[in-house]
């Protein structure tokens, strides 16, 4: 059952107006500065590197790869299994440190928790950062 029709339920309606105008702040700000924000996400890229330094991945903000680079030293270890473990985690590392950069880049508008969340697909866990918002508690 939704709080709100619970007999004892009282809206914290200074927590939602307090809300309510931290959302339109936000609004405008990302009104004028998105748009900016949005196309330095889009041509964001990371680089990372194995441990032994042989691979190297580029991938893009939403961790497509765009590039992989495999040193020929590699194939003094002729471990296919290894290899494709190797690039995997080093792809990995790259998405991850991508994301991490596109939630900093809109950390000015979004809050961390929320856009960590959005990024990520947790809507349980976004879902309960907008009902504590909602309720001042946040």
């Amino acid at each position: 059952m939704p709080p709100s029709d619970r007999p004892d339920y009282r809206p914290n309606t200074a927590g939602m107006r307090a809300y309510a105008e931290e959302l339109e702040k936000r609004f405008w700000r990302l009104q004028e500065e998105g748009p900016k924000l949005q196309e330095r996400a889009r041509s964001l890229q990371v680089t990372e590197k194995s441990g032994d330094g042989l691979i190297t991945a580029t991938v893009g903000a939403r961790g497509e790869l765009i590039r992989l680079d495999i040193d020929p030293r590699i194939y003094r270890r002729p471990d296919a299994r290894a290899l494709a473990d190797e690039i995997t985690e080093t792809i990995k590392k790259a998405g991850a440190k991508a994301r991490d950069e596109v939630v900093e880049l809109f950390a000015t508008l979004v809050p961390r928790e929320q856009m960590d969340a959005q990024l990520g697909g947790d809507t349980n866990a976004l879902t309960e950062l907008l009902r504590k918002q909602m309720r001042g508690e946040g």
